[in-house]
């Protein structure tokens, strides 16, 4: 393969090869055999992104198993107890989840006892849903599973690293194309 000037060659531990564009961060954190030496794969931020997902994905959906929790259940529990008192139809719509699924997820939170619906005081029409003190502390243990998870798969991204990304990720989903509503049919 020839590599010409716009591509510089990282060894890690002397094993494994990585091509990477030399206009990239030299910050990238290379793992060894994670990262494709195939450049036409391993520069599409797709395919990063769902590898990426993938391993955050399947260590926070095994830590929330623990205790009952799908990573599904936990988003939606997670927006629940940030805010007071969400209307249903607004939380449906502002985490992009289709209605009916969004309905499933709540009546899972209720059963558990996690979360609670009750008519908005202000508007009889609405019904609002609030996070109970039992929902409260799975939260807290689950927002701490989740990034115990979460700084194990970005371990190779300093502080500042994670805060860029963080960045650049609500950036750019701010600036997507707009994606159907996620259905429960989809998995979680």
């Amino acid at each position: 393969m020839n590599l010409g000037d716009n591509f510089v060659v990282y060894h890690n531990d002397g094993i494994t090869q990585s091509y990477v564009s030399s206009n990239e961060s030299a910050t990238l954190a290379l793992m060894a055999g994670s990262i494709s030496t195939d450049l036409e794969v391993a520069e599409f931020a797709g395919q990063l992104f769902f590898r990426l997902w993938r391993a955050c994905h399947t260590r926070t959906a095994e830590a929330l198993a623990s205790i009952g929790l799908t990573t599904a259940l936990f988003a939606v529990l997670n927006v629940i107890g940030a805010r007071e008192g969400t209307i249903q139809q607004e939380l449906s719509s502002d985490m992009g989840t289709d209605p009916s699924a969004m309905v499933k997820l709540i009546n899972e939170l209720e059963q558990a006892g996690l979360a609670k619906r009750r008519r908005r005081p202000n508007d009889r029409r609405a019904w609002e849903v609030v996070i109970t003190p039992k929902g409260r502390r799975t939260l807290e243990r689950a927002r701490r599973l989740a990034a115990e998870a979460e700084d194990e798969v970005l371990s190779g991204l300093t502080a500042s690293d994670r805060r860029q990304l963080l960045t650049l990720l609500r950036r750019a989903l701010s600036s997507a194309p707009a994606q159907p509503p996620w259905r429960s049919e989809e998995g979680d």
